[in-house]
């Protein structure tokens, strides 16, 4: 732990929303951060972890109420009834060896007011909860209000970052689950994970190193990693991917494949982009079945991958002789993104063909993929219907 930079860290952030749940004697390994708004069902979530095999190590959940200045009425009363349950829940369930804490924020500014403000105020409290125990290697698992866990959750995780030092961050598989008899939902659902599947199978076919699912309800950071990367952003959706890019950066990320989250199917707008408004977008297709990207995107976008090597130490012209022959679509998007410049900074701040490369896809990052794929879409290449790629999930 470099004290001087997680303490600049805690004292940058916001005073209002710095308080200290914990208490004095309680010093946890663990802290599990739960983002909470209008969630009549979180105590299935909660039970989920009560249930869970508990590992040799104190774990605290830290659970965020949070509503905003353009919160409805029934939003704000909900958090208000869940707040009250859950302090009567953690007076039965709370030892010395796991505590369950509830934090209320109410009339946030409805700028920031959100998901990543609550996943950010609750991973803050918990820098600052290991700071003052000086627990360098404590670990804040990230989940949502409307999960279950597997049973073998918070051990696995621990046993993770316990048997490996240099560890940042953990990846958790999931599948949603329905609670209702709904064939329409349940198809939709697994087509959308389907194609976070192929999705995330196609970022390794290109040979991007970051090629990790990011779900807010689905990984785990060491403290340590989350200061080095200036924390979890406030963005009102999204917040788990921007997040998780800047981490995945830091190298050594696990995917631990032996735990399993099981967030809600549902439909919602509550964010812009993410699970829900995915769901309710498929049914607007005529015949319900989701659009994504073509494989032939991702084919050509492995060749620029597989010649980077040849960049190292090439000026513009040695450079334009590479990638002369790729596809005209990758060639113009990467004039319109001034790759040149990129490779010309890529050279001029790297001593060796590694350090070359991980600054590459510094500049081609999983933000410029994504505008990279829709710059090609639907012309030249069209969307295919995710179960004409099924054999690449």
């Amino acid at each position: 732990m470099n004290r001087k930079n997680w303490n600049a860290y805690i004292e940058r952030q916001k005073p209002a929303y710095r308080i200290n749940p914990f208490s004095p004697v309680f010093a946890a390994d663990m802290v599990v951060v739960i983002p909470c708004y209008n969630e009549p069902d979180l105590f299935t979530t909660l039970q989920s972890l009560q249930d869970t095999t508990m590992p040799e190590a104190k774990i605290a959940t830290v659970v965020v109420f949070n509503s905003s200045e353009r919160s409805t009425e029934e939003g704000i009363m909900q958090n208000r009834i869940s707040y009250k349950q859950l302090r009567e829940f953690a007076a039965i369930n709370n030892s010395d060896q796991r505590q369950f804490l509830p934090l209320l924020f109410e009339e946030l500014p409805r700028k920031h007011a959100g998901v990543g403000l609550a996943r950010k105020i609750g991973m803050d409290m918990a820098v600052e909860h290991f700071f003052l125990h000086d627990k360098a290697d404590g670990v804040i698992v990230s989940l949502d209000a409307d999960c279950t866990v597997s049973e073998n959750f918070l051990t696995a995780i621990h046993l993770a970052f316990l048997g490996n030092d240099r560890l940042n961050a953990t990846v958790h598989p999931f599948h949603h689950r329905i609670e209702e008899s709904n064939p329409m939902l349940e198809r939709a659902m697994r087509q959308y994970e389907g194609y976070l599947h192929y999705y995330r199978a196609m970022l390794r076919f290109t040979g991007f190193p970051w090629y990790f699912h990011t779900i807010g309800s689905a990984f785990a950071v060491t403290a340590d990693a989350y200061v080095r990367v200036g924390g979890m952003g406030r963005q009102q959706g999204g917040e788990d991917f921007y997040f998780l890019q800047k981490i995945f950066s830091l190298g050594v990320t696990k995917e631990l494949n032996e735990v399993c989250v099981h967030p809600l199917a549902r439909y919602s707008d509550r964010v812009p982009f993410g699970t829900g408004p995915a769901l309710q977008k498929m049914l607007n297709e005529t015949d319900e079945e989701l659009r994504v990207y073509s494989p032939d995107a991702f084919e050509i976008l492995k060749q620029l991958f597989d010649r980077k090597a040849a960049f190292f130490k090439k000026d513009a012209k040695q450079v334009r002789e590479v990638i002369a022959d790729l596809h005209p679509a990758l060639q113009r998007f990467l004039d319109e993104m001034k790759f040149l410049d990129d490779v010309a900074d890529c050279n001029n701040n790297s001593a060796s063909p590694a350090a070359f490369q991980k600054r590459f896809f510094h500049h081609f990052s999983a933000f410029r993929i994504v505008k990279f794929l829709n710059y090609v879409h639907p012309d030249p290449f069209p969307f295919v219907k995710i179960s004409s790629v099924a054999d690449k999930c």
